[in-house]
């Protein structure tokens, strides 16, 4: 028997260096959007380390597996889901994948084992464990199943102890509370996957039991929105969806925890619906990365039709790319990373790409891809197999590694 490796991202290149430079302007410039005043209200606190240097975690290679799932609490606290496989690749059917679950308490200098409630699995039915973390010691862990019977664990504890639930939506709630994340259920028919669902609903993720429950108020996007998980930095939510006047992309946010929301539509340079819109939030501009289907050019995974800025708080947009059939960046994952000043990276599938003027000009920083996505300390920024890194700012960021024993294999 022999340890099988999980099937590994790309690496990217960590430290920003402009190596080539390509593409001239990115695209017509879009009018501004149309759309209505960000809510007031207040907004939720401020995580730590949000702005100055990026945060600092410990790096804990030695861990057993892989690891394919991170979260992270804005004290800096965090869990991983690790998949440790054994096995012939010639006999796959043999083989099994045992499920760990790491935590970093708040402070500590390592990432530790704790009990895992996961089971052990054949190797043949495939990872599919999801982790959500609900705030300092508390995470939910899912079976990966899709319909609303799937198990799941709760821990308010740091994984000492779990207690077993399900998927299903429970009642309704008023506002978002401080570390919950936000996801969707199809109400009908129960179960059905995203594809399948008629009209999905805005759930959220409670932190104190990590049970879901439907958001009362949502914004009006059509019959599927899809919310960022985690807040942005100023305490803002955001869902993204269609205009049901126009078809088009649009975009909502709350700054009262989910109580009201703002809708704008983008200048979206397509006349009909796109798939989603990645939103991020630096400290002079909003940016709102646009996906669906591209006209012309190679076909890609992660299309990205166009990027548009705002600095205003959303209230109004201007698109500063349009992608072509040959100019890159042509594909996102995950966020953009908006810095100071127009800074701003697309983390694409085959490389990074930076520009200095708000996104109307990019130069390719290397070879490599990344996955960005939000947490509470910043954003953070994934890379095959074990290597991470947080930035609070765009600009730094600080690296750390994770169960890297299986790296080289």
């Amino acid at each position: 028997m022999r340890r099988l490796v999980g099937a590994a991202g790309a690496v990217v290149a960590l430290v920003l260096v402009v190596l080539t430079g390509c593409s001239g302007p990115g695209g017509s410039d879009g009018p501004p959007g149309d759309g209505a005043p960000g809510g007031s209200g207040s907004s939720s606190p401020r995580p730590a380390g949000v702005l100055g240097a990026a945060p600092r975690l410990p790096s804990s290679p030695g861990l057993p597996g892989r690891p394919h799932g991170l979260g992270l609490a804005r004290d800096g606290s965090g869990f991983a889901l690790l998949a440790e496989c054994v096995g012939d690749r010639a006999a796959p059917e043999g083989g099994f994948c045992r499920q760990h679950v790491a935590v970093r308490d708040a402070g500590a200098k390592e990432w530790v084992l704790r009990r895992s409630p996961l089971p052990e699995i054949p190797l043949t039915a495939g990872v599919s464990a999801n982790l959500l973390v609900l705030g300092p010691g508390r995470a939910l862990v899912e079976d990966g199943g899709a319909g609303p019977g799937a198990r799941t664990w709760f821990t308010r504890d740091g994984g000492r102890s779990w207690r077993a639930g399900d998927r299903r939506t429970v009642g309704t709630t008023p506002e978002i509370p401080v570390g919950a994340v936000l996801t969707t259920d199809c109400p009908a028919p129960a179960g059905a996957s995203p594809d399948d669902c008629a009209r999905t609903r805005v759930v959220v993720v409670s932190p104190q039991d990590g049970r879901r429950r439907a958001l009362a108020r949502v914004p009006l996007l059509g019959a599927h929105p899809r919310p960022a998980e985690q807040p942005e930095p100023d305490g803002s939510w955001w869902v993204s969806g269609t205009d049901p006047l126009s078809g088009r992309a649009a975009v909502a946010v709350s700054r009262d925890a989910g109580r009201s929301w703002s809708v704008s539509r983008l200048p979206s340079p397509a006349t009909g619906p796109g798939w989603y819109t990645a939103v991020a939030v630096g400290q002079d501009a909003v940016y709102a990365a646009e996906m669906g289907e591209l006209t012309g050019g190679d076909p890609v995974k992660n299309p990205m039709r166009a990027l548009h800025r705002s600095v205003d708080g959303g209230r109004t947009w201007q698109r500063m790319w349009t992608t072509g059939p040959e100019r890159e960046p042509r594909t996102l994952l995950g966020l953009p990373v908006p810095g100071p000043g127009g800074r701003v990276e697309i983390g694409g599938e085959l490389a990074g790409y930076a520009s200095g003027d708000g996104g109307r000009t990019f130069a390719r920083l290397g070879d490599g891809s990344h996955y960005t996505r939000r947490t509470p300390l910043g954003l953070l920024r994934e890379s095959a197999p074990c290597r991470y890194a947080l930035t609070a700012d765009g600009v730094r960021w600080s690296e750390f590694l994770l169960a890297c024993e299986d790296e080289d294999s």
